[in-house]
């Protein structure tokens, strides 16, 4: 029978709690962006505001009943000074600051806390292949193998087995001493598995009209789109490119630092997603998810009917999904959307569009290009 120890249900009370808090908080989280800070690889830490224990305070006393005595009424029974009182005085400054908590959780519980809200469907991989992966469990018992894997339960078995067919067991003196042809080790049983691999392209316009604020809304929403997608796939790439007039692949760094003033040429950058494709991810074996990001601005209508072609053509039939989103600027014109709309509609299968005003639309943002479950 297993106990319940009433710490670890009081821990997962807090957490239950802690989780609640963060996803009625969301929203700020997202919109804020710097909230979530990255602690090692699949856990990051959120700071949230201290939870102040209830206190007693002194009542009127003509009411009788438990806690009277002597002080004041308001004062806290235990002498001490309360929190959530009146704030001090003091050259350094008046009031109290804000107190907070930093929470740790997992990649996977803050993914599901982000599925949760937006009511994200799982991904199921469509057309694709699984990629076979090679996996030691240690399923099966050997005869041999270091001391670390030794199996205890099963060597004293072995040796209770030996001793009893050997007549040499004594019930009055149950002394059981394994030798070493007894001893049974934990042994690994390689299995095959099928796995699921997914790449992430994302593209971003860098220049000129797209300011600091367009890129870090960009940041924050590239953010949570990975993080769903890491929790549904068990192995991930992330690919980047930038794009003005020309396009080139950077790391993650000098994606969301690069400003040009050059022209734009959103071909350059489908240009150069379809030869990353083509050279490194099979779509037969990858589940391959493009995304753009651009104030809508292009050089030419010429050039916005090669994005097109290279759409129709190459990009939609390898993808699960081709995801563009406009961020509004004040330089920007918008029209790439206009045209997309004209040719494709509101609705495509391969097609998902969304516009993103400002920080506090990431979150609708996100539900737009994962809420189809592709």
């Amino acid at each position: 029978m297993v106990v319940d120890h009433p710490i670890k249900r009081d821990h997962a009370r807090f957490r239950k709690i802690v989780k609640g808090k963060i996803r009625d908080n969301l929203r700020k989280y997202v919109s804020e962006g710097s909230q979530i800070v990255p602690k090692g690889t699949d856990k990051f830490t959120i700071p949230m505001p201290s939870i102040d224990i209830p206190r007693f305070r002194f009542g009127d006393k003509s009411q009788g009943g438990t806690g009277q005595g002597q002080g004041q009424e308001g004062d806290p029974v235990d002498g001490k000074p309360d929190p959530n009182g009146k704030p001090g005085q003091g050259e350094a400054g008046e009031g109290e600051g804000n107190k907070e908590l930093d929470i740790e959780l997992s990649m996977d519980e803050l993914a599901k806390i982000l599925g949760e809200e937006l009511a994200l469907p799982n991904i199921e991989p469509k057309g694709k292949k699984s990629l076979q992966s090679t996996v030691d469990r240690y399923t099966n018992i050997g005869t041999s193998g270091p001391d670390s894997l030794r199996h205890l339960r099963r060597t004293y078995k072995q040796a209770l087995k030996r001793q009893i067919a050997m007549d040499s067991y004594d019930p009055n003196n149950p002394s059981v001493v394994p030798i070493r042809r007894d001893f049974r080790y934990r042994a690994a049983d390689t299995k095959v598995e099928m796995q699921n691999a997914a790449v992430v392209i994302y593209m971003m316009d860098v220049s000129g009209s797209m300011g600091d604020e367009q890129k870090e809304i960009v940041r924050t929403e590239s953010f949570w789109i990975n993080l769903w997608l890491k929790s549904q796939y068990k192995d991930i790439e992330v690919r980047y490119i930038i794009h003005d007039a020309t396009a080139k692949e950077v790391d993650e760094q000098t994606f969301f630092r690069t400003r040009e003033s050059g022209g734009t040429l959103i071909s350059s950058a489908y240009t150069l997603c379809k030869e990353i494709i083509e050279k490194d991810y099979n779509p037969n074996e990858w589940n391959i998810y493009p995304f753009h990001f651009s104030d809508g601005d292009n050089w030419s209508a010429e050039d916005t009917k090669v994005c097109m072609d290279l759409l129709d053509n190459f990009i939609f039939p390898v993808s699960n999904v081709f995801c563009y989103g406009q961020v509004e600027s004040r330089y920007g014109s918008g029209q790439f959307y206009k045209d997309l709309t004209a040719k494709y509609g509101e609705k495509n299968d391969q097609l998902i569009m969304s516009k993103i005003k400002n920080k506090e639309g990431i979150l609708d943002s996100i539900k737009e290009f994962l809420g189809k479950g592709k």
